[in-house]
């Protein structure tokens, strides 16, 4: 669910680390445990590897150190802001094939959404991510994808190229990302497309750094917890 992820859809990230999301139940938890033990995998930092951190939202974090995966970083999440619960996105998900084996990885609008969080680097993976969609299969326009452009595309120029070429699928959709309306317009050379975008990226901002605040409070509560463990 994350920059190797990304990679799979075409829009490159180098990333050292494997995100994973999974359904927290016990069996399930039982095979991602005998799994890192096979890669050699230790717990690193806070909090403890348990169901209850993961359903709060919390990520589990873990190093491996089997010789062939050494040094990689594992992180462990369960509960994504924004993001429909695990069924669902199990239910979407996209599979990747590599000769008789198989990966499976978070529909790209999932992708895109599960991104929306208060960090730098994620907003200019979104417009590639969406970007590099719309370019590949701006020749078959299905329904589907002409909802998601239309909700997700960052890039003011496409947007509007898009909003045009589809301009009823845009009268639809103002009701919910109301600067389509801006985009429908066209007018690119005033600018206001581009501000509306930066205020949409801004408020997802804000709304990730108020749902981290109470998780970050609860991992400081954890970690003077390990401190007094360890006196």
């Amino acid at each position: 669910m994350g920059g190797q992820a990304c990679v799979l859809y075409g829009a490159a990230e180098f990333s050292r680390d494997l995100d994973l999301a999974l359904l927290p139940d016990p069996a399930n938890l039982a095979r991602l445990e005998s799994a890192l033990d096979d890669l050699e995998a230790e717990r690193i930092a806070v909090p403890p590897f348990a169901p209850e951190h993961l359903e709060a939202g919390l990520a589990v974090h873990f190093r491996c150190r089997r010789t062939d995966v050494r040094g990689l970083r594992i992180d462990v999440m369960t509960r994504l802001r924004g993001v429909d619960p695990f069924p669902r996105l199990w239910a979407r998900r996209t599979t990747f094939t590599f000769g008789e084996e198989t990966l499976d990885v978070l529909a790209l609008p999932d992708l895109v959404a599960a991104k929306k969080t208060q960090r730098d680097k994620d907003w200019p993976m979104i417009r590639r991510l969406v970007d590099v969609n719309y370019l590949t299969h701006r020749g078959d326009p299905t329904p589907e994808r002409i909802d998601f452009w239309l909700r997700e595309l960052r890039t003011p120029e496409l947007l509007v190229e898009t909003a045009r070429e589809h301009a009823g699928a845009a009268r639809t959709l103002i009701e919910k990302r109301p600067l389509l309306e801006l985009a429908t317009a066209g007018r690119l050379e005033s600018g206001d497309l581009g501000r509306a975008l930066r205020d949409e990226e801004e408020a997802q901002r804000s709304a990730d750094a108020a749902f981290w605040r109470p998780l970050r409070q609860r991992l400081e509560e954890l970690r003077r917890e390990a401190r007094r463990r360890q006196r």
